[in-house]
């Protein structure tokens, strides 16, 4: 039984592989230029790069053509990208969508501090706003086309300090992974402090700030376990999703069946193993920082791991219901929040309202 499973598994991926081949044969002979995020953080080395460095060539038979950079590696801060985009400056880029919100505040409707407590909730509300941030890139920047939702692990809180729970961050000046994180730290009475991710370390060390917020396994890989001594492990920071979109230009030059090629390939090949690997890497993370369990990546840190209670999502969802939601839906249209209520609301039970 085990031999005939393995041979009818063998048999499918052969029969798809061929598929997939005999479908690129009629793809259009083009080159795309991809500039991704953060080149030094596990999304980027994993899942961006191999995907459009190797994969894309690879599966197209050669007749796509890539060339691939990151915002840091050319001197950029990652929040201007849509805007080169939408100028026709870069054909496809990623970035946090929490860098583009002055520009498209619709991106921060999709996520917000703790709003989804675990990847399963995140992803949902992914899916569902989908459509809404679809036409938000459309509107915002040029026709530019949506192509990927991906998250970077559990945006959590790293402190340089003694805390016992979520609310010891009162008086404390945090780095936020955003606005609406920036928001809701005020709210529990800490101060909101904006800082780019690269000078964060230093931050921490000098007494600057007392805490700040990024993905787990992001914060061991850019040391932060090496100036901080406290883990808050629940999402504060939400999950910093990274948005890939495709210059308009570039999108309307494409053959129909190319598109449909390649939004199968980023969904199958892209975003499926990232969101899959979303729930590994945020455990692994917080392994490697704190000691507690099995760190594969290097010398495991000796992190405090501060327990959570549920007091906790009591007082997070309180602030979500009459601070959060109300600021994020007076920065748009009502048209926004009225989607925002009919997709995400519907998922997680709250309610927008100006």
């Amino acid at each position: 039984m085990i031999r005939r499973t393995y041979l009818a598994s063998a048999i499918t991926a052969a029969l798809m592989v061929a598929a997939s081949q005999a479908m690129a044969q009629n793809l259009d002979n083009t080159s795309i230029s991809y500039v991704g995020s953060w080149s030094s953080l596990s999304l980027y080395k994993n899942f961006e790069k191999p995907f459009w460095e190797t994969h894309v060539p690879e599966a197209s038979a050669g007749n796509i053509s890539t060339q691939v950079s990151t915002f840091d590696q050319m001197g950029l801060g990652g929040g201007e990208v849509y805007r080169l985009m939408a100028r026709n400056v870069i054909e496809v880029t990623s970035t946090v969508a929490d860098y583009a919100v002055a520009d498209a505040p619709e991106l921060e409707g999709l996520d917000m501090p703790m709003m989804a407590p675990d990847v399963e909730s995140a992803r949902k509300i992914a899916n569902a706003y989908r459509p809404v941030l679809t036409d938000a890139f459309a509107e915002r920047f040029d026709n530019a086309k949506l192509l990927a939702i991906v998250p970077y692990p559990s945006q959590v809180v790293f402190c340089n300090t003694e805390i016992t729970g979520l609310l010891d961050l009162k008086g404390k000046k945090v780095r936020a992974s955003g606005r609406t994180t920036a928001e809701f730290l005020q709210a529990i009475g800490a101060e909101g402090i904006t800082l780019n991710f690269s000078e964060v370390p230093g931050a921490l060390q000098r007494g600057v700030i007392d805490c700040a917020v990024t993905g787990s396994l992001s914060g061991y890989s850019s040391g932060w376990h090496e100036v901080a001594t406290h883990l808050y492990p629940l999402p504060v920071g939400g999950w910093d999703h990274v948005i890939t979109a495709m210059n308009g230009k570039k999108w309307a030059s494409l053959s129909k069946e190319t598109q449909e090629w390649l939004q199968n390939e980023i969904q199958v090949n892209y975003e499926n193993p990232v969101w899959e690997s979303a729930v590994g890497e945020t455990l692994e993370g917080i392994a490697c920082l704190t000691g507690q369990g099995e760190c594969l990546r290097g010398e495991p840190g000796d992190m405090v791991l501060v327990k959570t209670t549920d007091a906790d999502f009591t007082e997070v969802s309180r602030h979500l219901q009459e601070t959060l939601l109300p600021n994020w839906a007076n920065r748009v249209d009502q048209r926004w929040v009225d989607r925002w209520n009919e997709t995400i609301g519907e998922v997680t039970g709250l309610t927008a309202k100006k």
